[in-house]
Order: C-alpha cells, then sequence, then structure tokens
C-alpha cells in the first residue's frame, strides 16, 4: 500500500487547547490540552493509522488538521499536486473551501452524520453541487457511480437513510467523502458504530478504494487489531501525546513503549493455541486539563523510574522508522505479537 510520491500532509506540534471558562466575568481558568504537541508526517497513498484510548485526542487531531476546528497553535502543512505546499492553520475559511475538495473526512457514527430529511442521491450529490461541479442528469449519473463504487444499488438513490442498515449508511457516507476526489482522508473510527461482520467489510472495502484510486489515508482508531489489516504505519496516542510511530509490523511485533505494548496485548493472536498475557493498566487516564509532570504515562507504567516522573520524553526516533517517547525504551524488553 506504501507509495514513494512524496509527502502529502506534514503536522508539526499542533496543539488543539479548549478553555475552560468559570465565574461571572467567565474568565478562562484552565485549558483541556486535548492535542499537546503533535508531529507527523504523511505519504502519498499511505495509509497511518492513529490508534489509542477513547478522550486521547485522536478525533481532535484529525479534525484541527481538516480545520473543523481552529488549532492552537503548530503548523499542518499541505502539499498541492502542482507541488505549492501551503500551511492550512493559517488559511481563512474562504481559503479553505478549495482545499476541501482534496481533503475530506469520514465521520464515525453513521446514524447521525447523514440528515434524515435527505435523499441519498442529494447527501451524496451535495459536495458536487457545492463546488459547481455537476448538477441535474449528470448529477444523477455521477451520484449512480458513486453508490456502485462502494457496492451499493444505485436505484435506491431517491431513498432516506433511515431505510439502509448501519453499514450501508457507513458506504452512503463514504461514497459523499468520495464524491470530489479527494486526495486526503481522515477516517474517524468509521467501523466502531458498526457489527464486527459488517466492520469487515467496510475494512475491505476501504482497502480496496485506496488501492484502487490511491488515496491517502488517515485512519483513526482505538482497536489495533483493526488498524493492522489496512495501515502501513501506526501512531500510538496517549493524552494528547504521540508515544510510539513505526510501521505497522515492527510496531506490533517490537513495540518500544510500555504504553503500545499494553495495547499490543489485548490483540487476540491468530493462532487460537497461543496464550498471550493481558496487561491491565492500573488507574486511570489523566485528565488533559492537569496531565502529569514528566512522561504522562508514569503513573500507570509498571516500568517507571525517577527520572519518568521528573522529565518529559521526547519523540525520538530509536532506529529508521522507528519513533518513541520513553526514557528507559533501549532498556525495556517488551513483549510483542506472538507469531505461530
Amino acid at each position: 500500500m506504501s507509495s514513494t510520491n512524496g509527502t502529502i500532509l506534514e503536522v508539526k506540534n499542533l496543539k488543539q487547547y479548549f478553555p475552560i471558562h468559570a465565574g461571572f466575568f467567565q474568565r478562562v481558568v484552565a485549558n483541556v490540552k486535548a492535542v499537546d504537541g503533535v508531529s507527523f508526517s504523511l505519504q502519498a497513498g499511505e495509509v497511518l493509522g492513529l490508534v489509542g484510548e477513547s478522550g486521547c485526542g485522536k478525533t481532535t487531531t484529525g479534525r484541527s488538521i481538516l480545520r473543523l476546528y481552529d488549532p492552537t497553535d503548530g503548523e499542518v502543512w499541505y502539499h498541492k499536486t502542482n507541488g505549492e505546499r501551503v500551511d492550512v492553520t493559517k488559511l481563512s475559511q474562504e481559503e479553505m473551501k478549495p482545499l476541501r475538495r482534496e481533503m475530506r473526512m469520514i465521520f464515525q457514527d453513521p446514524f447521525s452524520s447523514l440528515n434524515p430529511r435527505m435523499t441519498v442521491r442529494d447527501l451524496i450529490g451535495e459536495p458536487l453541487v457545492i463546488h459547481h461541479v455537476a448538477r441535474g442528469k449528470e448529477l444523477d449519473e455521477r451520484v449512480g457511480e458513486l453508490m456502485s463504487s462502494v457496492g451499493l444499488n444505485p436505484s435506491f438513490m431517491r431513498r432516506y437513510p433511515h431505510e439502509f442498515s448501519g453499514g450501508q449508511r457507513q458506504r452512503i457516507g463514504l461514497a459523499r467523502t468520495l464524491s470530489l476526489n479527494p486526495r486526503l482522508i481522515v477516517a474517524d473510527e468509521p467501523v466502531s458504530a458498526l457489527d464486527v461482520s459488517v466492520q469487515a467489510q467496510v475494512i475491505n472495502l476501504l482497502q480496496e478504494l485506496q488501492r484502487d484510486l490511491g488515496l491517502t489515508l488517515l485512519f483513526i482508531a482505538h482497536d489495533l487489531s483493526v488498524v493492522e489489516h489496512i495501515c502501513d504505519r501506526i501512531a500510538v496516542m496517549y493524552v494528547g501525546k504521540l508515544v510510539e510511530v513505526a510501521e505497522s509490523e515492527e510496531l506490533l511485533r517490537n513495540p518500544k513503549h510500555p504504553y503500545t505494548e499494553a495495547l499490543v496485548s489485548a490483540v487476540p493472536p491468530a493462532d487460537p493455541d497461543i496464550q498471550m498475557q493481558r496487561i491491565i493498566l492500573e488507574g486511570d487516564v489523566p485528565s488533559p486539563v492537569n496531565p502529569p509532570a514528566g512522561c504522562v504515562f508514569h503513573p500507570r507504567c509498571r516500568y517507571a523510574k525517577d527520572i519518568c516522573k521528573q522529565e518529559e520524553p521526547q519523540l525520538i526516533e530509536i532506529k529508521p522508522g522507528h519513533h518513541v517517547s520513553c526514557h528507559l525504551a533501549a532498556e525495556l524488553d517488551l513483549t510483542g505479537i506472538v507469531e505461530s
């Protein structure tokens, strides 16, 4: 799935803080540090998985990249087809409009992301109308093509969302996302609201479309067993920060961060005869309003030392393509997925 077409996206020190107001004058008394200094790059044609527990900042990262939220700080450099590089955080909403054809999002909930009062034709065709791409008969033809590409019968385009199953609704959302031939798609937990059997169908469809159309995907999920099948690389996030980034197979078989080790231990092995020791993390996820000093993971880490409580580790490259944010990465022998 990897491509050598060059970089399409560079995220540098992205921060997204949400102010907390209190008192009669509604002064800002604190900030929810939902995304706190995230940096990564994405190659054209690549699928990067962004994983972590609920509330770690994955969705906020995706929405900030697409300017659905205005980032507090940082840079998001998008590489256009003509070679020009633009920082989307500096653009006005009017300047963003042309880029919204190239940068699209698949939303998590197929039940709430579709307007129940609109037909499938209008839902899928709306972006085409807004961007003056197609109207009338041409619009019907394009919507029919899009429905066929995601495995839906074009004769159903006059129906409403409530007449479809969850998996079919997610396919409608996917067709809507693909309507403008985007280069970059942020898929925000696109299968988490679906039954397991339907999840596999949607993931297989995404893989086919990614391969056939050369799409670049930022695939957000909380389940490593989902992203390992579709992603070239995986980035692990914890309390607003990236703690490990590596190629999928390398990260799953050779994790270097204790948090990644715990996530990997929850992935069921392909061979039922292999017994994996599940690592249960103690304590709760720290509040992003007041994260702990030093390493944000140290209160739940069974390997933590004094330095972990005092100094914040940086995300450094410990081997080609493998980055980790852990003071003890060089000395720990962590357990990954065991092959049969």
